[in-house]
């Protein structure tokens, strides 16, 4: 495969991957201007940010089984014209319900990013480059969590929130036409057959889900990586501002650091997988180590050690990707006209943990009340980081249970 061909497969899909993820994690530095031009509580800012995660989630499932048969460059070049218009809408809102509507559209539009990203690498590099692949598109994802945050919040003392979204809006149209024009079809051979109907598309997502490698590893994988969601793309401004006294420019200085280790994780990963492949450890396995750092990082995060808020932006945003490296290790035991299925399958369940974790997140901080107007009481992002932390202790647990269910496997 020529540089050039390789280019045009990847860069397309990174540049889709970089504004999805924008669009995730602006919400973290936007919350004060929404607070305050739309009068939203903990819980109501919980599910705006989060209904970008319950959209995305709805359509993985489906999403999946037309990657698999109409391939990736179609799909996600249609799916990014309801990105552009829920930007659009998004802008124009002065209620909760419009923005809401608005974030899902942009939720569902950009649901394929990452999915077609991966699905076109399967069909198009050799086997052994996908972990590099994969983490490389990553670090784009965590270029556009970077741009997310200092460089929005100087954005906004040239413009507000609704001009930031209607530029978002012309930049994801540009997107999807990249993805038509510039991508090319994907092989022949990686076609799926013409007599393949949906009930055998469901029946490959049927054996992906009873795996017993699958059901052993995903829980781990998905609640690390919505927990991670959960608190990136939103709680961790409002933490910074109500826990740790920041300011705004502050805030988003020392998001600007977390998503550069963001950045630096997702491709570091991806090569340290590489890496420790070639020497016969698992990528799984790598990224569980990285998983129980990562959790590490949140009881650090829970006590609230102010004085040490860098280091923890750096190791969270480093750590907090480790979960990235799992789906290469998950679609190494399928093959590949099923690995659609398996990235989508294990998406969907990050993004509803995800929209779970940052709703309840805010359900939690509104049980007490608000130490002053717009900024949370700190007892009550102790409580929900601590819940949040609990599912993902549960997901290590069931890794040695499941051992004792499937010894063999």
């Amino acid at each position: 495969m020529t540089i050039s061909k390789t280019l045009r497969v990847f860069l397309p899909f990174a540049f889709g991957f970089y504004l999805s993820y924008l669009y995730r994690s602006v919400s973290a530095v936007i919350s004060p201007d929404l607070i305050r031009d739309i009068g939203v509580d903990a819980a109501s800012l919980g599910l705006l940010s989060s209904a970008y995660f319950i959209a995305f989630a709805s359509a993985q499932i489906p999403l999946g089984i037309i990657l698999d048969r109409v391939g990736p460059r179609k799909v996600e070049a249609s799916l990014l014209i309801f990105a552009t218009l829920g930007a659009v809408i998004f802008a124009l809102s002065d209620s909760l319900v419009n923005l809401v509507i608005g974030r899902a559209l942009i939720g569902f539009g950009v649901s394929a990013c990452l999915m077609a990203s991966f699905k076109s690498f399967v069909d198009w590099f050799p086997k052994e480059r996908i972990a590099l692949a994969n983490g490389t598109i990553m670090t784009f994802g965590g270029l556009g969590a970077l741009t997310a945050t200092a460089p929005i919040e100087f954005a906004l003392q040239v413009t507000d929130w609704r001009g930031i979204f209607f530029v978002l809006a012309g930049l994801t149209m540009l997107a999807g036409l990249m993805v038509y024009f510039v991508v090319p079809e994907r092989p022949p051979e990686k076609k799926q057959p013409g007599d393949a109907t949906l009930k055998d598309q469901i029946a490959g997502l049927i054996e992906v889900i009873k795996d017993p490698k699958f059901l052993r590893y995903v829980p781990i994988a998905v609640t690390s990586q919505g927990s991670m969601l959960s608190i990136q793309s939103l709680w961790m401004g409002p933490w910074l501002s109500d826990v740790g006294g920041l300011s705004r420019a502050e805030t988003a200085n020392n998001l600007l650091i977390m998503a550069s280790a963001l950045a630096v994780g997702f491709l570091s990963w991806g090569a340290i997988g590489e890496r420790l492949g070639r020497l016969g450890i698992a990528p799984i396995k790598v990224s569980m180590a990285g998983i129980a750092i990562f959790c590490l990082v949140q009881v650090t995060l829970i006590l609230e050690p102010t004085s040490m808020i860098v280091p923890m932006m750096i190791l969270f945003g480093f750590f907090g990707t480790a979960g990235s490296l799992s789906y290469a290790g998950l679609v190494q035991n399928f093959s590949s006209h099923l690995s659609g299925r398996v990235y989508t399958t294990a998406n969907l369940l990050v993004f509803i943990t995800a929209f779970c974790g940052q709703w309840g997140i805010g359900v939690i901080i509104n049980q007490w009340p608000q130490v002053s107007d717009g900024h949370f009481s700190p007892l009550g992002y102790q409580v929900a980081f601590a819940a949040i932390l609990s599912l993902q202790l549960l997901s290590f647990a069931w890794i040695g249970i499941s051992k004792l269910i499937w010894p063999k496997v």
